[in-house]
């Protein structure tokens, strides 16, 4: 009997155990020395000044509304096709979100539903690089410069994704995670990057509760650091990231060549871009004779981890919905919620598992 195939997992080698095992005889545990040569690494893989590390995704994108300033009911806008800590970090700081749209290709924002959300108190743009496929930076990007809009790049699922040869995180202020289902790992952590230094300092600054050194607190502040625990770990995934990715790619190219079943709409890919296939995420069509979750069970009965990211807008999450009953509908976010589901692409699958997955996948709708 063939072992049980994951939705994801992460890979941790001995070259990973034995960095952390430095930090732990070194004693000197929280933040230090290894975090700060993996913001270095971080800096000079992605080409931006500065890079800031954080606890998690969500305390990136967190502290960068809180760095930016914004006063309490200015409107920040974010996709409503996300996790929900997308839009969660506007409600931390008294934010007001606003929900844009998704293409009901590539599941990432949409330019001009953006364009109709926006009035004289939005200050702000969450883009989302989804499932790692970056989203229409350009676009986008020219719509927050004719506003005056900040752009925020929520690249959790994209580290080394790429828009027209340039990676993600250095076209606004990018947000990364490293929770163990991303493309890279340090367990739990974040970071920011930007090129702006004063926008640096003041992360640095509000990450250590507001500390400028000795206890002189200034402002007040977070304890938003990272370990060096996992700047170490970090480091050593980061070298290893152009390797896991190349290895989803073409797990992701073989899946989209063996895949045959016809009730299916495989992953789309805009031109320019570098997808990193975070997820494949592929969607059930409406005249597909069988409901999403019958073939999401099947195939789970048949040893293949599936998933559904996400089951639905973030406004019709129960917290959203206390909040108000009143949101914009998003008409390709919802259809899309009830459609998507996400197959096995991390790097640790072999061709044979491709084979089986692509296989069970066709034999599925044989049997109809």
């Amino acid at each position: 009997m063939r072992d049980f195939i994951p939705i994801a997992r992460p890979i941790i080698g001995r070259e990973e155990i034995e960095a952390v095992g430095d930090v732990l005889a070194s004693g000197m545990l929280t933040q230090g020395e290894s975090v700060k040569k993996f913001e270095e690494a971080f800096s000079s893989y992605l080409r931006v000044k500065n890079s800031v590390a954080v606890s998690n995704g969500t305390t990136a994108l967190d502290l960068t509304l809180k760095a930016k300033r914004l006063r309490q009911d200015d409107e920040v806008i974010s996709p409503a096709f996300s996790f929900i800590a997308t839009a969660n970090c506007i409600l931390y700081q008294g934010l007001k979100p606003v929900f844009v749209d998704v293409d009901s290709r590539t599941f990432n924002i949409d330019p001009e539903d953006l364009k109709e959300k926006i009035t004289p108190n939005t200050k702000a743009v969450i883009g989302v690089h989804l499932y790692g496929q970056p989203f229409e930076v350009k676009a986008v990007q020219e719509i927050c410069e004719d506003h005056h809009l900040i752009l925020v790049e929520d690249c959790a699922q994209a580290h080394g994704a790429e828009y027209n040869g340039k990676k993600v995180g250095s076209f606004g202020i990018g947000c990364f995670s490293f929770y163990p289902t991303k493309n890279m790992t340090t367990g739990e952590g974040g970071m920011i990057t930007t090129d702006d230094d004063d926008l640096a300092a003041r992360l640095r600054l509000l990450r250590n509760h507001g500390d400028l050194g000795k206890y002189n607190h200034v402002e007040l502040g977070y304890n938003y650091r990272m370990m060096n625990l996992q700047g170490a770990l970090g480091l050593i995934q980061l070298k290893r990231l152009d390797e896991f990715n190349k290895k989803r790619i073409s797990n992701a190219e073989l899946l989209n060549k063996k895949i045959e079943i016809t009730g299916i709409a495989k992953p789309y890919k805009i031109d320019d871009v570098k997808h990193v296939y975070n997820q494949y995420a592929v969607k059930v069509k409406e005249d597909f004779p069988v409901a999403r979750e019958k073939l999401m069970d099947f195939l789970q009965s048949e040893g293949i981890g599936t998933a559904i990211h996400y089951p639905k807008p973030i406004y019709r999450q129960p917290i959203y919905q206390e909040m108000s009953d009143n949101w914009k509908i998003c008409s390709v976010a919802e259809k899309v919620c009830s459609q998507i589901m996400s197959l096995p692409v991390h790097p640790s699958l072999t061709e044979d598992d491709i084979e089986y997955i692509a296989q069970t996948i066709n034999e599925f709708e044989a049997q109809l």
